[in-house]
C-alpha cells in the first residue's frame, strides 16, 4: 500500500458528508452538549474538511 492518505480522505469525507447532510435533514436531532450548537453539523463540516485535505495531500504531484 504506497499512502495511507487516500483512503483515510475517502472514509473522512464520506462519513462527513453523511453527518453534514444528516444535521440539515433532521435538524431536531441534536447533540445535548449546547442547546445552541448544531454540533453534528459541526463534527460534519470539519471531517470533510479534514478530509478534503487529506486527499488533497495524496493527489497533488511528487516532486
Amino acid at each position: 500500500m504506497d499512502d495511507l492518505r487516500r483512503p483515510t480522505g475517502y472514509l473522512f469525507g464520506l462519513l462527513g458528508l453523511i453527518l453534514f447532510v444528516y444535521s440539515l435533514v433532521s435538524p431536531g436531532a441534536r447533540a445535548e452538549l449546547d442547546p445552541g450548537v448544531n454540533v453534528n453539523l459541526w463534527t460534519g463540516l470539519t471531517m470533510l474538511v479534514f478530509g478534503g485535505c487529506l486527499l488533497w495531500l495524496s493527489f497533488r504531484t511528487k516532486s
